[in-house]
């Protein structure tokens, strides 16, 4: 087992998936938060190399988890997770947190968070049911963002709702949780590419080795992205 917070029970792990193009500190913020408020041993976090659901990202998958890990640094309990960037073909979460249920065992509680955008369409991802079967999922609440639950996500969700995370960790998985974070940061991924694309100043929204790195190397300059093999 991980040693971390929860090590004298069965461990409490987490992914947070996404494009990161580029990480910024947004990302970074909501995942601190969400390992100190569900008490974590080990948050991973997992660039995506083509979301079926969403389109292509601008730079490619190398070059998105190395800005991932200068942004993480040393921060305790997160980790920079690439294993869908080897994949070939779309990449499904059911399948990552198959993989983790097999590395942390039955009785780990796992949970998979996202935004409240992705949980909109959470009934029309590949196999949303394996979903709860193998996780927990955590619904982070977006600023000014109010989600409609269409009638298929309502159904998908039945009865899992819980009301906080002690009721929530009593079990491996199948629960949902809507968990609002203290410091919801409004950072858009698009703005600051748009930003770096004009040569405007993305200071305060990207770690400073995550700026450092994407000027010098001229990542979102136009012709910069190399599409992943």
């Amino acid at each position: 087992m991980i040693a971390g917070a929860s090590s004298l029970g069965a461990p409490r792990i987490a992914m947070l998936g996404g494009t990161f193009d580029p990480v910024h500190l947004g990302h970074l913020r909501s995942a601190v938060e969400l390992y100190e408020q569900l008490t974590l041993d080990r948050l991973h976090m997992i660039p995506a190399p083509q979301p079926p659901l969403r389109g292509r990202p601008q730079v490619a998958g190398a070059e998105r988890l190395g800005l991932l890990k200068l942004g993480i640094g040393d921060t305790p309990g997160l980790y920079a997770d690439g294993r869908e960037l080897n994949r070939a073909g779309p990449s499904y979460s059911a399948d990552t947190l198959a993989e983790l249920r097999a590395e942390y065992g039955a009785e780990a509680r796992l949970i998979m968070a996202l935004g409240q955008d992705a949980f909109s369409r959470l009934a029309d991802w590949h196999a949303p049911e394996r979903l709860f079967a193998l996780a927990h999922i955590v619904v982070i609440a977006r600023p000014g963002y109010s989600a409609v639950r269409s009638p298929r996500l309502g159904e998908l969700i039945g009865q899992r709702e819980v009301a906080d995370a002690s009721t929530l960790m009593q079990s491996p998985h199948g629960g949902l949780l809507h968990l609002t974070l203290a410091s919801s940061m409004a950072i858009s991924a698009t703005g600051i590419r748009r930003r770096l694309q004009q040569g405007d100043s993305v200071r305060y929204l990207l770690p400073e080795a995550v700026e450092a790195s994407a000027v010098a190397r001229r990542l979102y300059q136009p012709g910069a992205y190399e599409a992943d093999e």
